[in-house]
């Protein structure tokens, strides 16, 4: 996929990437680590013991499944740096278009995702 095929989608998987950085910031409370922001978040003593552990356990899945969603973005990113981009990570077939404009992390087509799940 050329330069000019790939600008639309560095530009989406950049706000991609900025919004999902700003989402982790404010999950895991700025420069706060994640078990510090947990800590603050759940350390009132009105809140009940399942409560906290319920609340804290919801929030580092959100925190992985964030972190996760951004690896993806950064590996995009790095695949139209590398001028791979588009190409299925495992059979090299060209990933249509409309499935980029729609994931535009997607490393792999549909088939060999389907098979990957």
């Amino acid at each position: 996929m050329t330069t000019q095929l790939t600008a639309p989608f560095k530009e989406q998987l950049l706000a991609q990437r900025a919004n999902l950085q700003e989402q982790l910031n404010t999950l895991r409370g700025g420069t706060v680590g994640r078990a510090e922001a947990s800590a603050e978040h759940f350390g009132r003593p009105e809140d009940s013991t399942a409560q906290v552990s319920s609340a804290r356990d919801l929030e580092f899945a959100m925190d992985e499944r964030e972190s996760a969603e951004l690896r993806l973005v950064e590996a995009a990113l790095s695949r139209i740096e590398a001028g791979t981009y588009g190409q299925c990570i495992d059979c090299g077939v060209q990933i249509p278009a409309a499935r980029l404009h729609a994931a535009p992390e997607a490393q792999r087509c549909i088939a060999c995702q389907e098979k990957a799940e």
